[in-house]
């Protein structure tokens, strides 16, 4: 009898927004990754699939298995193949952890990885590209964690001096009068691992353009499983689509038991008066492609098919 073919894992769920690339993995308990190449930082690490590791930031949500495994090898292929040293984000209390689990690697390979740790408390923010800044905020998990946002930071002079001629802006810059305020434009949120927080309306979620956001529970018996676990349950994201003004929300986390077709209607059914592709599941590899598809013939007609992404209706994880 012949045998059956392994399992096909790892595939990459991929989704644009022009010009955003949301790509990576996000299974619930065995991986998440996730990628914005466009800003250069990966949200968690997972176990560091290719995309995730060009970038060179990662912010982790927290130190559960499934969401830094992959930090290690990711230091250690950046430095094999060259790349600069990447820095790895995290919540303050899980730094000195973190450093404790790279040092205990010297041992076993008998060399030192060049790492960053840096640790981050809520409202902390780095500039990780020129005008862009990833700001932390205060999630609430079964251990430390962080939200995140990319905020772009724009400077545009101050309404009380439109009109004022040149002349008069070049005297008060000379006299050492600030003529701008800074704008700030969220970007892209990511909601990592939580319970609902007040952090989820804040103006950083609710006017970013992108929401990431897990949703690891959807059956409707499953309310105290997501209680317990400190996790978001389908019904919890009612009141956030109403009061996110997101283009696009990408959902990520849910578990391989979770069927794509029920997780499609339950989204539906909770998205209220929301844009009908402005909810996404970042794993639905059928529906991922068959937009992508769309959005090439739209840039050239005959274009080819991209890829072979997973179609199989069986769960998030193809």
């Amino acid at each position: 009898m012949t045998p059956r073919q392994a399992p096909r894992d790892g595939q990459i769920g991929f989704l644009y927004f022009p010009p955003i690339r949301v790509q990576g993995i996000s299974i619930a308990g065995e991986q998440t990754a996730i990628s914005i190449p466009e800003y250069d930082i990966a949200f968690d690490i997972g176990l560091c699939p290719r995309p995730v590791l060009t970038a060179p930031f990662v912010a982790l949500s927290h130190t559960h298995m499934d969401h830094i495994a992959g930090l290690p090898y990711y230091f250690s292929q950046r430095f094999f193949q060259k790349m600069a040293t990447g820095t790895c984000y995290c919540p303050l209390e899980m730094a000195n952890p973190i450093r404790e689990m790279m040092r205990s690697w010297i041992a076993l390979e008998r060399q030192e990885t060049p790492h960053q740790i840096v640790g981050l408390s809520p409202g902390d923010e780095v500039e990780i590209k020129p005008g862009v800044w990833l700001r932390a905020h205060a999630s609430s998990h079964t251990i430390p964690s962080l939200a995140y946002a990319l905020i772009e930071k724009r400077k545009k002079l101050r309404p009380d001096l439109a009109g004022a001629s040149q002349d008069d802006l070049r005297e008060r810059r000379l006299r050492g009068e600030e003529i701008t305020q800074t704008i700030e434009v969220p970007l892209v949120a990511y909601s990592g691992d939580t319970e609902p927080a007040p952090f989820l309306f804040h103006d950083d979620f609710t006017k970013a353009r992108i929401v990431i956001c897990e949703c690891t529970f959807y059956d409707n018996e499953h309310r105290d499983r997501a209680k317990i676990g400190k996790h978001l349950h389908i019904e919890d994201l009612r009141p956030l689509l109403s009061a996110w003004t997101a283009e696009h929300v990408v959902v990520v986390h849910a578990s391989r038991r979770t069927l794509l077709s029920f997780a499609r209607d339950r989204l539906a059914s909770v998205a209220g008066d929301r844009p009908a592709d402005s909810v996404h599941l970042l794993m639905d590899f059928k529906s991922n492609r068959k937009r992508l598809e769309q959005q090439s013939a739209q840039f050239d007609p005959v274009a080819s098919e991209c890829g072979d992404p997973e179609s199989a209706e069986t769960s998030d994880a193809g």
